[in-house]
């Protein structure tokens, strides 16, 4: 068990104390929920409050009237007292609950408690149009009659901060900006990702109680592969445990294992990973992983609401030098979802056993010329009709070669927004092989394309490596006999001497 409040106890308990309302918010299956029941029992056992934890999340439907809207919270906020209150701390209501706004309940059962009431609300987030508007109104509205006549303080807990909750109004009227009806929220705090220490610690007490080993390689691993995020942490380990070595501790656990596991959760697609595809049409986000891939340069801001609604959405993070999706999972699935339908295109075009030579190698050289056959004939139509418009050409390159790592092989990938660049790296059979994607945008691009895949390589330790390079310009304003090309040089970086195939189209 990690601390489910990972850090955040010391801000969390003085804004209480001060008496303030405030936004904690996280990507979903992040801990939110667990950390605010820890934190409501914590709260309750100090004995100085009463602490109150209930969803909004019976409220969250597009249809619901803001009459029904209000008895179903009035009605979650009872059910949720008489399952974590004592008895005399649970609201005695003097009329139906369908009588009653929210804010009215909370002032009846402020005046009858003994104690300030602390109120943690999750998924608000999951509330749409007027019903939003009106919630917070009622919180805002009750703000000054806390603590005796309203909680004293209150949580709201979602996937964003209330600054994003503008998208889920639809009259642009009902503005949640600058005269936003929660303007007495003073501070927003998000709920951090496992550190690689959180996730060494919960791996550990999982050795202590079972006797089940993890080497720091493998722990290494479980890091990069994940990044933290509290579900993949856990449901990797699960597919380990449970699933491959089926209970069995005496196994050990190899990176082999882990690489496995890594693919099952992939190729199985479990709610979280079908939750995260669904926002990947969604435009905000759209523009944000399109250029991830494409390699577009883009500084990161934090006055970007397309990027900081990506961020709060746990689909990217900050590196300092550029936005990087966020993990190594997330990495692997977002272009397999997206070039899927271009793998269904491919299929019946394209034989694989064309490219695979007698000893069971890989022919790259022969995959690539083949491709750049296969662009010029169908990236044209194909591409005008795909919505992902700058990183199209990578995903189609992508698909191609997916097929041939769904055989046997594995990719990994690294796509850093403002490198201007998409590194590649398959292996095939024992055999390791490096691309770097490029949009070749001007000749500047191109010198910097070689100095990047010299140095990528000198990185992985290979000596040769694929530079591609895809023209910028509509295939109708360049003929396409000056477009496809094969180039072998050798190149010099930094003293470092590399052997390049430049292929371009």
């Amino acid at each position: 068990m990690v601390d489910p409040l990972r850090g955040l106890n010391q801000q969390i308990v003085k804004l209480i104390a001060d008496k303030y309302f405030f936004t904690i918010h996280a990507p979903r299956q992040s801990g939110k929920t667990t950390m605010l029941h820890a934190l409501m029992h914590a709260i309750n056992a100090e004995g100085q409050n009463v602490c109150l934890v209930f969803s909004l999340e019976t409220a969250g439907y597009r249809s619901i009237s803001e009459a029904d809207a209000n008895t179903t919270i009035v009605k979650a906020i009872i059910v949720s007292s008489n399952n974590f209150l004592e008895e005399q701390y649970r609201p005695k209501l003097s009329r139906e609950p369908s009588n009653y706004k929210m804010k009215d309940m909370l002032s009846e059962w402020c005046g009858q408690l003994s104690k300030p009431l602390i109120l943690l609300v999750d998924e608000i987030d999951s509330l749409y149009d007027d019903i939003l508007i009106s919630i917070l109104r009622q919180f805002r509205d009750g703000f000054q009659l806390r603590p005796a006549g309203f909680p004293s303080s209150v949580v709201l807990v979602g996937l964003r901060d209330v600054r994003d909750y503008k998208d889920k109004v639809r009259d642009p009227a009902n503005t949640i900006g600058s005269g936003s009806p929660f303007n007495i929220k003073a501070e927003s705090l998000r709920l951090p990702n496992f550190t690689h220490e959180q996730i060494k610690m919960l791996l550990h007490q999982y050795t202590e109680e079972g006797g089940q080993g993890f080497s720091e390689d493998v722990i290494d691993l479980f890091y990069r592969y994940t990044g933290g995020q509290p579900w993949l942490v856990n449901a990797l380990a699960c597919e380990i445990l449970y699933k491959i070595l089926d209970y069995d501790t005496s196994k050990v656990v190899t990176v082999d294992i882990v690489a496995q596991a890594k693919k099952n959760l992939i190729k199985r697609r479990d709610t979280h990973l079908d939750s995260l595809i669904d926002k990947l049409q969604d435009p905000r986000v759209r523009s944000i992983i399109d250029s991830i891939i494409s390699g577009a340069d883009i500084m990161y801001d934090n006055y970007d609401d397309d990027l900081l609604y990506a961020e709060n959405l746990g689909l990217i993070v900050n590196k300092g030098k550029g936005v990087e999706i966020t993990n190594s999972i997330y990495k692997e699935i977002i272009p397999r979802v997206l070039n899927k339908n271009f793998q269904d295109l491919i299929d019946p075009k394209v034989q694989w056993q064309w490219f695979i030579k007698s000893d069971g190698k890989l022919n790259i050289d022969l995959l690539l010329k083949e491709f750049q056959k296969f662009y010029r004939r169908y990236s044209e139509s194909w591409l005008d009709k795909f919505s992902y418009h700058e990183s199209g050409k990578q995903l189609l390159l992508m698909a191609f070669l997916q097929r041939v790592t769904n055989g046997g092989g594995k990719v990994d990938r690294e796509m850093a927004m403002g490198s201007g660049r998409c590194d590649m790296l398959i292996e095939f059979e024992g055999e390791r092989f490096v691309f770097e994607l490029k949009i070749k945008y001007s000749d500047e691009y191109i010198d910097e394309g070689k100095d990047q895949i010299t140095r990528y390589l000198d990185t992985v330790g290979l000596t040769h490596g694929y530079l591609i390079l895809f023209e910028s310009k509509s295939s109708k304003e360049i003929p396409w006999e000056e477009r496809i090309k094969w180039t072998d040089f050798e190149h010099e970086w930094m003293g470092i001497k590399k052997q390049i195939t430049m292929v371009e189209m």
